[in-house]
């Protein structure tokens, strides 16, 4: 949605990297192509003109003038600004004392209401809630059996007395407004805590359109009024939020269509112009795609500054804790890492959704766009067929896979030999590493860390370095001796060597080791053996 904003914001901050200083001169250019990156991407007129003149005069002042980087301090500026026009701070929905909640949908026709009805019923019930779907538009086609399908997606009761029409050559028939008032007693007999109201649209704005809703809204007294704006409408959405706000008025906005290609003034625009926050966002097709909006976050997006705390909570939210505790553990006992466990891995990742998406909430993904783009998510569905190919032994002993279990594992999964030799030249890497990592050795070719080459804690080729110890008794009961007691030292805990970064302290994890000491993640000590593994 925001590409094209993003590409000329870091176009422009680019030319202030390396200045010591930033003359007026500077601010003033910068100033103009913020200003036209952010009218090419349709933001209104008005909202564009304060967020220029509130940059210039923060550029201007003492808070760039003695900053160590002016030009990091101008995109600070820019990026607080953005957070400011995009609402400040996250808006929750208000839940009324007394179930149920009652949230009315508003907007014009294609907006995504009805969508938006089963995404947010599933949301809500996700969070522990009861909601129940209520079909008040009874005037486009078929309407109310789409929002009965998309309710039985959800798992969640639709309220449908009407069938409402289903040609475009039909009238209209039955009452919205009662359909409404009885959804809401419907779900106080039910026991249900939220009642969603799905309304009917227009194309356009009109007096019936705003007649009905109003009706609604005073038959029903909602806790919540949502208006469904379609992201990629431009300039116009300014004209039609202002529009439904005098004649129904709304609490909220959600944005539907976010992941079209739409240059995204919609966004920054609604919330300057109507004073109303932007509460979720809608980023695709599937139940799933549904977000709160995040302010700060959306503006790191369009900074290209990443989203990692929404990465965060979507793994978190689709991860399997159980499959995550087991694999923890298998890291702590220093068991091998199968191709069973990195197939378990990728199907984990597989269902926190689109990898292209993913992969597009990291830092500086904006610059490696064109690549991303490329990426294929079918790309794991066929390292899963590779995988599946393979015997169960093949899985766990890979290194038995030659050149003939290759092919025929290649015919098996429908792909060509040189995508099963490069699968397993990259989960060759990712054993070594796990392995050195799991006993204590470090990130493997990390330079400064244990298993690290060319610094500390590396070692150099042809010094022996991880070759089998021998006996040096030519004697075969004294060599017989010797490995015993090679064997023994080697299961002994092994003292750190002197100037370590790594010693044995009072909290060390397993052979002295202190997961601490690598200023990790939070939490990620657990994986290393260390800590209290909680």
């Amino acid at each position: 949605m925001f590409n094209s904003l993003s590409d000329r914001l870091a176009a422009t901050f680019k030319n202030l990297k390396g200045k010591g200083r930033l003359s007026e001169a500077d601010i003033d250019a910068t100033a103009r192509e913020i200003r036209r990156a952010l009218l090419d991407a349709d933001v209104a007129v008005p909202v564009v003109r304060e967020f220029i003149a509130h940059i210039k005069e923060r550029s201007l002042g003492e808070e760039v003038s003695q900053a160590l980087n002016p030009g990091q301090q101008v995109v600070k500026i820019v990026n607080d600004e953005l957070v400011g026009i995009l609402g400040g701070e996250t808006r929750r929905l208000n839940l009324a004392k007394n179930p149920p909640t009652v949230i009315m949908l508003v907007g014009l026709q294609g907006a995504g209401k009805t969508t938006l009805a089963g995404k947010l019923s599933q949301h809500l019930k996700e969070q522990g809630h009861t909601p129940m779907l209520v079909a008040a538009d009874l005037q486009r086609p078929n309407a109310v059996k789409q929002l009965q399908v998309n309710g039985e997606r959800a798992g969640v009761p639709v309220y449908a007395p009407h069938p409402g029409v289903s040609s475009e050559f039909e009238d209209a028939t039955g009452d919205p407004v009662q359909v409404a008032r009885d959804g809401v007693a419907e779900a106080k007999a039910k026991y249900n805590d939220v009642v969603i109201v799905d309304t009917a649209g227009r194309l356009g704005v009109d007096s019936e359109l705003m007649e009905q809703a109003a009706n609604i809204r005073s038959a029903v007294q909602p806790d919540e009024v949502l208006f469904v704006l379609d992201a990629m409408i431009g300039q116009d959405a300014v004209a039609t939020a202002q529009s439904f706000n005098e004649g129904v008025g709304f609490t909220g906005v959600v944005l539907s269509k976010l992941d079209g290609d739409a240059r995204g003034g919609a966004a920054l625009s609604v919330r300057s112009v109507t004073g109303k926050p932007v509460m979720f966002a809608s980023t695709g097709e599937s139940l799933s795609d549904f977000e709160v909006f995040h302010p700060d976050r959306m503006a790191s997006r369009i900074l290209d500054m990443g989203d990692v705390m929404s990465l965060i909570e979507q793994a978190e939210r689709s991860w399997d804790k159980a499959e995550a505790e087991k694999m923890a553990q298998k890291f702590v006992d220093q068991e091998d890492f199968t191709l069973d466990d990195f197939l378990d891995q990728m199907q984990q990742i597989k269902n926190m959704g689109s990898m292209k998406k993913l992969l597009m909430m990291m830092p500086g993904a904006q610059g490696m766009r064109q690549q991303l783009e490329q990426f294929d998510d079918r790309q794991i569905d066929r390292i899963e067929a590779i995988i599946r190919s393979m015997t169960p032994h093949e899985r766990v002993a890979p290194k038995i896979i030659n050149g003939s279990r290759r092919a025929r594992i290649a015919r098996g999964s429908g792909v060509q030999v040189s995508e099963v030799n490069g699968l397993l030249e990259r989960f060759g890497q990712a054993q070594k590493m796990m392995k050195k990592m799991a006993s204590g050795g470090g990130m493997p070719g990390m330079p400064g860390m244990p298993g690290g080459g060319g610094a500390a804690g590396g070692s150099k080729k042809g010094k022996g370095k991880g070759k089998k110890a021998k006996p040096r008794s030519g004697n075969p009961a004294k060599a017989a001796q010797e490995m015993r007691e090679l064997e023994e030292r080697r299961k002994r805990p092994a003292a750190p060597p002197q100037g370590s970064a790594f010693g044995k302290g009072a909290e060390g994890g397993p052979d002295g080791f202190d997961p601490s000491s690598l200023n990790l993640p939070k939490g990620f000590e657990k994986y290393l053996g260390g800590g209290s593994g909680q």
